[in-house]
């Protein structure tokens, strides 16, 4: 592959809603062009961009992958994402390294919630983007109904560029609305010119008059000269929409069949005419040696800055990271240095990856996208640059994922199986997490939704050959007391030679802090107890509230004082008391005649539910039934209301799939656990069933 300056570069991401037409798209683009002799399919897994066997056998695209098309003298990065919402995490690591994006959408399923997220995600990182409508080649397809829902849900700035010719229901051809021409299909996306037909005449006349306001209102000369009367000259029309486009004033939409290859030509001209270059851009970072500000830029006269945006690990392909270069020109020798670890790595090979297939270069030009393989101390996210002038540039936010489940090997041994294959699943995906839960003995995956974290499933068994089990998580339920008791505990043992003796009594009372699991204090007199024996009670009391009499949870809240007691002058020990102070906390706790009146606490999260209007009232209905609190709504931009409440966190598993449901997949809800309530009495029944069935399976095995 050529090597291209920066001004010859365009890096676009292909968005869209779940099985919309974007990898079909791509893969039509890089059939029109050469680069396959055979149109791939997504149904066949055959595509470029859906090499990954998980994306083979379920038919849809769950990794971003990179597919770079040369072009009228312009190489196009094409960044082809997932469009299921579980997967958000690579369209953000895309939108890091793109300068402007393709929002498909499919002509006869419309404007889908994917559709509006895309857009939403190009209006926090302010990209220009068009929209490309697919699929016209079905009967169903409806290219005015798509544009009417576009400038209804996103506003005046929808411009269509191009609108369809249909002849006896078949997509034969479009009219370009820019310079008023007709085109017909002759093959593939080539085409010859022909007249406007009287049947779309009154559909383009529309669709012109809402480009030439558009173009009027980007220049007050030109819109004095439309005021006027005046015809614009294409010249006038061209810079006007080449400036507004780029500014996100004005969004084109185009139209194509590119399981026929038609509009794809169409689509590649006008990425390279509308589309800005990396040079449009400013990307800024910070210098390590003294914290001054780094303007890269993309200027090639700067010392060699790029950014790691996202690393692949495949056991058939190796390990890739995706870089951006930032500023000078990478080569395939240089030697890299990463500021954040203070290493520094020499190349021995730089490439273009082509969704699998690794291109060889020799060097990338400020703005050009690549991939280095097997970096050895640099992760997704961090900077190379040169030891002389080391730079970090600000790392990218990825969504948090709140969507969680028990994971553990299935098979015994394979502990440290998992581990490693795991760090790697990990390392590819910065939306996915692993907690140990070291309280409740169980290791926690969690993913953006239960679609991300079945896919990790399956990776682990297909790739690295793990078989794992996921379950619902044990939830961190709390013990606490309610009213204060003494209890005495006596741990005596003869067995022959020294024996064991420990005998304590106990003052067990509400500290008030659920913070502290307990405080220790002493009340002795006489000497009942001697001094020496203090830390072992204390020790006795701290294993104990480790795991709780009542279902095995951690205990908190709970003061306890030594009052008395009596000891042996041979047979006592730290031990024996310890023992001791063990029995009278348990009998504190399940003493049927009289008990500090134990409890559960569980865990109450606060929490943000956000929701177009249109939701709200399922939506706190549904919060209500999860014994929610809803404590209020705020109103935010774009028709949403913000929903906060208090839920206990043992009713959102699941929830993410449901919010899903019960939204279309718009709504999205956040969360953090609060504090630490009493559970009403039947889930506490319900809990500790629970937990004296896990206790006898587990005596049994």
């Amino acid at each position: 592959m050529n090597t291209y300056k920066s001004e010859d570069i365009r890096n676009v991401a292909v968005l869209g809603h779940g099985s919309c037409g974007k990898t079909t798209l791509v893969e039509a683009m890089a059939y029109y062009k050469g680069i396959v002799n055979r149109q791939g399919r997504v149904e066949d897994g055959t595509t470029i961009s859906d090499y990954d066997k998980e994306e083979q056998k379920r038919q849809f695209s769950i990794s971003m992958s990179l597919v770079p098309i040369e072009h009228d003298g312009v190489k196009i990065n094409f960044l082809d994402t997932p469009g299921y919402f579980d997967f958000v995490g690579e369209v953000e690591e895309a939108l890091d390294a793109a300068g402007a994006a393709v929002i498909v959408v499919n002509a006869k399923s419309g404007v889908e919630v994917g559709t509006i997220k895309a857009w939403e995600m190009c209006e926090k990182k302010k990209l220009p983007r068009m929209f490309f409508v697919t699929a016209m080649d079905d009967p169903n397809a409806n290219f005015a109904n798509v544009v009417d829902q576009l400038v209804e849900t996103f506003g005046k700035k929808i411009a269509p560029f191009h609108t369809p010719i249909i002849e006896n229901e078949k997509y034969i051809g479009f009219v370009n609305v820019v310079k008023m021409g007709g085109r017909k299909f002759t093959k593939g996306s080539e085409y010859t010119e022909c007249d406007i037909p009287d049947s779309v005449r009154e559909t383009v006349d529309k669709c012109r008059l809402d480009l030439i306001e558009a173009v009027a209102e980007t220049d007050d000369d030109l819109m004095m000269k439309y005021f006027d009367g005046e015809e614009f000259t294409l010249d006038e029309i061209n810079k006007a929409l080449h400036g507004a486009v780029f500014c996100g004033d004005v969004v084109p939409v185009l139209a194509g069949a590119p399981i026929n290859q038609q509009g794809t030509l169409m689509l590649l001209n006008d990425i390279k005419s509308y589309f800005p270059s990396p040079l449009n851009h400013k990307v800024v970072g910070k210098n390590a040696k003294d914290d001054s500000e780094f303007e890269a830029n993309y200027d090639i006269n700067k010392p060699m800055t790029a950014k790691v945006f996202k690393t692949i690990i495949d056991p058939f392909i190796g390990k890739y990271s995706f870089i951006k270069v930032c500023s000078g020109k990478l080569t395939s020798d240089t030697v890299v240095y990463n500021a954040e670890k203070d290493t520094e790595e020499k190349l021995s090979r730089l490439y273009i990856l082509r969704g699998k297939e690794a291109i060889e270069v020799k060097e990338l030009y400020p703005g050009d996208i690549g991939a280095i393989g097997k970096l050895s101390n640099t992760v997704t996210g961090e900077t190379l640059s040169t030891k002389a002038c080391p730079v970090v540039f600000e790392k990218a936010q990825y969504s948090i994922p709140y969507a969680y489940q028990r994971i553990e090997a299935k098979n015994k041994g394979d502990e440290d199986k998992f581990a490693q294959a795991m760090a790697k699943l990990l390392e590819e995906d910065k939306t996915m997490r692993l907690v140990l839960d070291k309280e409740n003995h169980q290791t926690l995956i969690y993913g953006i939704g239960d679609q991300q974290i079945d896919v990790a499933v399956s990776k682990l068994a297909g790739r690295y050959k793990v078989e794992v089990e996921t379950s619902k998580p044990r939830v961190p339920y709390r013990e606490t007391i309610r009213k204060m008791v003494e209890k005495q505990g006596k741990h005596k043992k003869q067995s022959g030679g020294h024996g064991q003796y420990g005998d304590v009594h106990i003052r067990f009372q509400p500290s008030g802090d659920m913070e502290k699991a307990y405080t220790f204090d002493e009340e002795v007199v006489g000497g009942v107890v001697p001094k020496n024996f203090f830390p072992a009670v204390e020790k006795g009391i701290a294993e104990s509230v480790l795991r709780g009499p009542l279902a095995g949870y951690p205990v908190v809240g709970v003061r306890t004082t030594l009052f008395y007691g009596s000891y042996h002058p041979v047979d006592s020990s730290e031990q024996a008391f310890k023992m001791a102070a063990k029995l009278a906390f348990k009998a504190a706790f399940t003493d049927p005649k009289e008990n500090c009146n134990p409890c559960l606490l569980e865990p109450i999260t606060s929490m943000k539910v956000t929701v177009p209007d249109k939701f709200t009232g399922d939506i706190m209905g549904d919060l209500n039934k999860r014994r929610g609190r809803v404590l209020g709504m705020n109103p935010i931009s774009g028709g949403k209301q913000e929903i906060v409440a208090d839920v206990p966190l043992s009713e959102l598993y699941g929830y993410s799939t449901d919010l899903r449901s019960m939204t279309g997949g718009i709504g999205e809800y956040e969360y953090k656990i609060d504090r630490y309530e009493q559970a009403p009495s039947d889930v506490q029944a319900k809990v500790i069933e629970e937990a004296k069935k896990t206790m006898t399976e587990d005596e049994e095995e």
